[in-house]
């Protein structure tokens, strides 16, 4: 028996010694877990810092001012526009410059004064349905406390302010509408990264990537054989559940398939030189499994798929600008749910088309480099 124990830790201190002697496996057993944890603890937060909105004042009176001010003073809000015509309120929500758009009434503060029911319309981009009705909860409560003040400030017994609430693009504000798109993305990165990174050292472990080096096939050649394989299944992959969304979940699509394939195309693009930079630096197959689910997890987490980007620390919402399923999932979304066309989607996709250049182009060098 004792014996035997003494095998055991022989046994586990030689794996042990295995795992700490080489470098990359000390790096993704020290360095990705602290990083993990600090990004959970700023990103993953539902709470909401941050509410852009805008204000459609039909009334412009002192109670309406006062209404407003409620807001203001939150520190959560804060009023990016003030709309003139109802015909602005399409375009500041399409843009997503404004989460919620305020549309107070005429004759707003004469029916408050009057004991009439004052109304006033809360619009919210039903897109990311949980900020949303996070987002009108806070107005909700905001107003509340606004019509009790007036009413016992005022000595009056009327119903004042009647608040209705509509969610653009998603009307029920169902989680699954908002969620569901943004899988397209989300889920053909993950397929995407790890059939790249997997690719070539599946060739080392295998032992036919010598032989494939003395084939004609140049480097960019060989490349462009590997990236070109995870980009028809990404698509496929998407196809799947693009399928699933409308005829199972019968999410109603808003869009043009020809607008939405070509924005995943660019992402996924984006995606295969972030794989193939992954597949020049591992050797192995495990190395290229950890790895793949080690820049995963930073990217989904600062993609906007289940926390807004406003309520990110200043830092890392910089740092997103260099995520491509942040712009994935802004495209999916859009086209989707709102129906998007190309020429509204260029502020997403010309960042994917420069972070696609640069990956690519460090990939082929990384490739290159390590040929030689």
């Amino acid at each position: 028996m004792f014996a035997a124990i003494l095998r055991i830790v022989a046994l586990t201190r030689k794996e042990l010694l295995a795992i700490f002697k080489d470098p990359r496996s000390r790096f993704t057993l020290i360095i990705p877990p602290i990083i993990q944890c600090l990004i959970y603890g700023y990103v993953a937060s539902y709470d909401l810092n941050d509410v852009p909105y805008a204000v459609l004042d039909q009334d412009r009176s002192m109670a309406s001012r006062d209404l407003l001010a409620g807001l203001d003073g939150t520190g959560v809000f804060h009023r990016v526009a003030d709309l003139i015509r109802a015909r602005d309120v399409k375009t500041i929500i399409d843009d997503q410059k404004a989460l919620l758009v305020i549309q107070i009434e005429q004759d707003f503060e004469r029916k408050l004064q009057s004991g009439q029911t004052a109304n006033v319309q809360v619009i919210a981009d039903g897109r990311n349905s949980n900020t949303a009705g996070t987002a009108m909860g806070y107005v909700s409560a905001i107003f509340a406390s606004f019509n009790a003040n007036w009413r016992q400030s005022h000595n009056i017994s009327g119903s004042g302010i009647r608040v209705t609430t509509r969610a653009w693009y998603n009307p029920n504000l169902e989680t699954r509408w908002h969620m569901i798109p943004s899988l397209i993305g989300t889920l053909t990165l993950m397929q995407t990264l790890m059939l790249t990174a997997m690719s070539v050292a599946r060739e080392r472990e295998q032992g036919t990537f010598d032989q494939l080096l003395v084939t004609p096939f140049r480097p960019a050649e060989i490349m462009a054989g590997k990236a070109l394989p995870a980009v028809l299944v990404g698509l496929g992959q998407a196809t799947t559940i693009l399928l699933v969304a409308q005829l199972w979940f019968h999410i109603p699509f808003a869009g043009s398939f020809a607008t939405l394939y070509f924005g995943l195309s660019l992402f996924l693009i984006a995606a295969v030189g972030i794989g193939l930079m992954i597949s020049s630096v591992v050797g192995t197959m495990q190395q290229a499994m950890l790895f793949s689910f080690m820049v995963m997890m930073p990217f989904a987490l600062l993609s906007g798929l289940a926390t807004p980007l406003s309520s990110m620390p200043k830092a890392l919402q910089y740092f997103t600008l260099v995520n491509p399923l942040r712009y994935a999932i802004d495209i999916t979304q859009r086209v989707y749910l709102e129906g998007a066309p190309l020429d509204q989607l260029f502020s997403d996709l010309w960042p994917l088309c420069i972070i696609a250049a640069i990956t690519l182009t460090i990939a082929s060098w990384m490739f290159r480099h390590k040929l030689t």
